[in-house]
């Protein structure tokens, strides 16, 4: 992982599903603003995962377990589409919050991918 781009990762997360609740909550409907900042994230998550497989080849080894590792990545990475989907499913205000949470989500989770990859002992 690049750190610089994990933190960038990160706070693109955090302000998607900061977004997406707000919206959610002042009752607006899943829109193209809402999708498209999930899509971003989603996109950030495909660039990371190139990183991952890439990095062990330039030197940059992760510290912790890699199944660890690569278990959070691809549950980070099936959470944006599946959210969206259920966005458009069911168009309610309640589905706009769950865009939120699921980018809350992938925040957590890219985070922790931070530390395994980098703090933990071999």
């Amino acid at each position: 992982m690049i750190e610089w781009f994990t933190w960038v990762q990160l706070a693109v997360a955090v302000a998607a599903g900061l977004l997406c609740l707000i919206l959610g909550l002042a009752g607006r409907v899943p829109g193209d603003l809402a999708n498209g900042s999930l899509a971003l994230v989603e996109l950030l998550l495909v660039v990371q995962l190139v990183v991952a497989i890439a990095a062990p080849a330039f030197g940059n080894e992760p510290t912790g377990s890699v199944l660890e590792f690569y278990t959070y990545l691809v549950g980070a990475l099936l959470l944006p589409p599946a959210a969206v989907f259920w966005a458009l499913l069911e168009r309610s205000r309640w589905s706009t919050v769950v865009l939120g949470v699921a980018a809350l989500a992938v925040a957590v989770m890219v985070y922790r991918m931070l530390q395994i990859w980098t703090v933990q002992q071999a």
